[in-house]
């Protein structure tokens, strides 16, 4: 009977149990919990005086160079399933449950395990193993947040098309039904009149659950840019010009910048929206300088 590698590695890996704890680079502290508290918006007085629990993973984060551990279940399975061929990743759910409020200069450590892996299922991605692992994080011997973390490995399909098709849904419709009328449609909220950009089911300022929209003028200013070098995008040849356009009514959008090489654009730029037609059933909005 053939065994599995893939199975054979996540029971080797759940036998394990839970990996030796990993220490937080920096105890908890209020210069993070500042810059988390203002990133976020949020003005509980309680802060920084406690954490937010909902920063828990900030505390244990890898940073830019680090390493996972040898006994770290979640990479150990990731490197086998790219060694089969599952090399494309995507986060499918997180539950995490919070014990207490951390203070600063409590030192916390973290923990790892293996909870299950399911598979191999057919996606809408392609087909892949889904790896949950369970984090825990304790102040000395005492958990005070746990996570229960999913992802999919999975086998990315051939592309199929020219381009990377954009996935419809109830919210995004009328944004797509624009594009392909060259109206840039942006959506507004009847109750309160707030803009937003990317749609979403309800408004975030008042909860609001109707959403309309408006047609935007198409002119803005260059907020930021990124020149893609790799990987390859299908249908285009690279570098090309990502562009985030903060347009006059006040949101910002992203698209491809078209008529302006790369070593020329400029922050504040100025640039009005064009129309690439894909097809019959697909307009893309795009960026041209003015």
């Amino acid at each position: 009977m053939t065994i599995n590698p893939i199975e054979a590695e996540a029971a080797r890996l759940k036998a394990l149990g839970e990996s030796k704890p990993r220490f937080a680079r920096d105890p908890v502290n209020e210069p993070m919990i500042n810059n988390w508290v203002e990133a976020m918006g949020d003005r509980n007085p309680a802060y920084p005086k406690f954490a937010p629990p909902a920063m828990i993973q900030v505390w244990t984060m890898f940073g830019l160079h680090g390493q996972r551990d040898a006994d770290d279940p979640l990479g150990s399975m990731i490197r086998v399933l790219d060694e089969a061929g599952f090399t494309s990743i995507v986060a499918t759910n997180c539950e995490q449950t919070y014990h207490r409020y951390l203070r600063p200069g409590e030192q916390l450590s973290l923990t790892t395990q293996l909870s299950d892996l399911a598979g191999p299922k057919k996606t809408g991605l392609g087909e892949g193993w889904f790896v949950t692992t369970k984090n825990i994080w304790y102040v000395d011997d005492e958990p005070v947040a746990e996570m229960m973390f999913r992802v999919l490995k999975f086998r990315p399909r051939p592309a199929t098309g020219a381009v990377i098709r954009p996935q419809v849904n109830q919210d995004t419709q009328f944004f797509w039904d624009g594009t392909a009328q060259r109206e840039l449609r942006i959506q507004k909220c009847p109750a309160c009149q707030r803009l937003r950009h990317p749609p979403g089911p309800f408004c975030p300022s008042c909860g609001h659950d109707k959403p309309e929209y408006v047609v935007a003028s198409g002119r803005g200013e260059i907020f930021s840019y990124v020149v893609h070098h790799h990987p390859p995008v299908p249908g285009k040849q690279l570098p090309i010009v990502i562009a985030l356009v903060e347009l006059e009514e006040g949101v910002r959008m992203l698209g491809e910048l078209l008529d302006v090489p790369p070593d020329e654009v400029a922050i504040g730029q100025a640039v009005t929206v064009d129309w690439s037609r894909v097809d019959g059933e697909l307009t893309l909005p795009v960026w041209r300088s003015r």
